[in-house]
């Protein structure tokens, strides 16, 4: 068997891929365009992929190709047409970020909420060596418990931050992006309460029709000036250009961004207007990557090779 990653560094260099090489040959390349990727996987059995279009212009010369596993949950870049035409297997992974996902939720919130930017930087620059009294609380916070918080999107990363919101004393209320989620336990509004009750609006969606450019500038003009939002879901639930107005206008107080329309970041992304590190807040596509979560990632993707194999 051949086994070949066409673009092994996305899910880093730290991981142990040893259990790959029991099972036959072992190819990795850090990332590959379409034109490379016909070359390198015309022999392969196997192909693991993050990001690369597979299609017939990547896999067509792929005579001897059985399984296409991708590395995480969504397949927007499998061509499933062409590959039930061809009758290549494809898998990919759900559930293994969910904890890795919820955590860097809650790390954006509290860096936003608790004004870490400005008060690292108060003492990182000197001025509470020479303030006179112990404590300096120039930049306000709130406290999260008896906030509303508003979730979009409530499968298991939603509801696993729903659930740690409530612990921290939210009410939490959650809008069902394709209409037809109710979940027991949890409160559903339409959007535009949720948007206007919510003191955090977080976004956990997959990028659909129902979700692209969901929030727009209708969206965040109709949000609390104070709310904080928050996209780890995808970039283009969101117009950038309609955030970055919102921002700079005041319409609401501060944003946490994972996911980006165009990643890595395009250099006319208008959020790139702002500076000010209270208002912004851009992780790199990284709440999914916690070293857990990543061995976790290609430990299923291992076990569903194995399967695959052994039940032909």
């Amino acid at each position: 068997m051949k086994i070949v990653f066409l673009d092994a560094k996305s899910i880093g260099e730290d991981i142990d891929l040893s259990g790959f090489e029991a099972l036959g040959e072992v190819v990795r390349y850090n990332f590959s365009t379409q034109e490379e990727a016909s070359e390198r996987t015309k022999d392969a059995d196997v192909v693991i992929v993050n990001k690369v279009e597979i299609d017939e212009s990547s896999i067509g010369k792929a005579k001897n190709l059985k399984l296409v596993c991708v590395t995480a949950t969504g397949t927007n870049n499998l061509d499933k047409e062409y590959l039930e035409q061809r009758g290549i297997a494809w898998r990919n992974v759900a559930g293994y970020s969910t904890e890795s996902v919820a955590q860097h939720t809650f790390a954006m919130l509290f860096y936003l909420l608790e004004k870490l930017p400005y008060y690292d930087n108060y003492v990182k620059s000197e001025q509470y060596i020479a303030d006179t009294i112990f404590t300096h609380f120039a930049k306000v916070f709130h406290e999260l418990h008896g906030m509303t918080w508003g979730i979009i999107g409530l499968g298991a990363i939603g509801r696993r931050v729903a659930d740690i919101a409530k612990l921290f004393g939210c009410h939490v209320i959650y809008y069902s992006t394709s209409g037809r989620n109710n979940q027991e336990g949890y409160e559903r509004v339409d959007l535009d309460t949720l948007l206007k009750e919510s003191d955090i609006v977080s976004v956990h969606a997959p990028l659909t029709e129902d979700t692209h450019q969901l929030m727009d500038e209708q969206a965040f003009h109709k949000m609390k000036e104070s709310a904080i939002f928050l996209n780890v879901g995808r970039g283009p639930i969101v117009v950038e250009e309609a955030l970055a107005n919102a921002l700079e206008q005041g319409e609401i107080a501060a944003a946490g961004l994972d996911v980006l329309c165009v990643e890595p970041m395009s250099p006319d992304n208008p959020l790139r207007r702002i500076k000010d590190s209270e208002k912004l807040l851009i992780t790199p596509h990284i709440a999914w990557a916690s070293i857990e979560a990543r061995t976790r990632l290609m430990e299923i993707i291992l076990e569903q090779i194995k399967d695959f194999f052994a039940k032909k």
